[in-house]
């Protein structure tokens, strides 16, 4: 193997994931393509199309030349138009269109990984003609579709790899992005720790510390008199932090104690992708 050590967990990750999401829509007739998924306003069609979109882009694909529709209210800033651009010019496929392209991008990523020798630090084209590294770009794609898997699984009543390589990478993002949501998304006071218990396949407890600053630090380490804890399920807390669910429909999942202003600050800051 040519691929870099600190890039193969990445890798496996994305493979585990994308053959599952292979293996989800194989089999589904055309009607089933156009049911809803948690990923806000998207169909099994849409998502299958954004990962194919995306892996197309990963391989050095030009994007494509589209004119969006002008009735597609869910897209409201420049983020969103970027990336529903691979996905409305997918809409029209048919279901065999659609799984022979996610096969063929599958094969092609396949070979790109294997012959891939670069270093991690190495910069590739990102969303917006942005520059990131290559291993920020594959950590990213490993999170990106097992998140996408789970809004698959959901729609088809397929629950399955809550514990799989692509969850252990997005805990890891998650808790990555938690001190910002703290700290800067919810304003916790200087001085404040915030306790995360988080229990299922992925289980961890977490604390965020607001320093004197109002930075956010996260640690392993339990607070003894923490301002907010927050007790929930792995599947809930990834559902939240993805923006499939606000907290009151999932009020009955999540145990929280502590100040109610900040625990409801928090909550509503908590989701940090759509």
């Amino acid at each position: 193997m040519s691929l870099h050590p600190t890039l193969q967990p990445y890798a496996d990750a994305w493979t585990h994931s994308i053959e599952a999401i292979s293996e989800l829509v194989q089999p589904l007739v055309e009607g089933e393509w156009n049911r809803r998924t948690p990923c806000p306003a998207w169909s099994v069609r849409d998502v299958v199309s954004h990962v194919i979109g995306m892996d197309c882009e990963m391989l050095g694909d030009p994007r494509p030349i589209h004119t969006l529709p002008r009735d597609l209210f869910h897209v409201t800033n420049e983020h969103q138009r970027y990336t529903e651009m691979q996905v409305d010019v997918r809409r029209h496929h048919t279901a065999p269109e659609m799984t022979s392209e996610l096969e063929y991008t599958i094969i092609r990523r396949n070979r790109q990984l294997r012959n891939e020798s670069r270093d991690p630090g190495t910069k590739v084209r990102g969303p917006f003609g942005t520059e990131q590294t290559l291993e920020e770009a594959m950590r990213y794609r490993a999170f990106d579709v097992w998140v996408h898997e789970q809004d698959l699984r959901t729609a088809l009543g397929r629950p399955g790899n809550l514990d799989s390589p692509g969850a252990l990478i997005t805990r890891d993002e998650l808790l990555a992005a938690l001190p910002k949501v703290v700290a800067e998304g919810a304003g916790a006071p200087a001085g404040s720790a915030i306790v995360f218990d988080v229990h299922g396949p992925v289980e961890f407890m977490r604390t965020v510390r607001v320093d004197a600053e109002g930075r956010g630090t996260i640690d392993g380490t339990p607070s003894l008199g923490p301002a907010v804890s927050l007790t929930l399920d792995w599947e809930t807390y990834v559902r939240l932090a993805c923006g499939r669910v606000t907290a009151d429909v999932v009020a009955d999942r999540i145990k929280a104690e502590g100040d109610p202003e900040l625990t409801a600050a928090i909550l509503l800051a908590f989701a940090v992708t759509k």
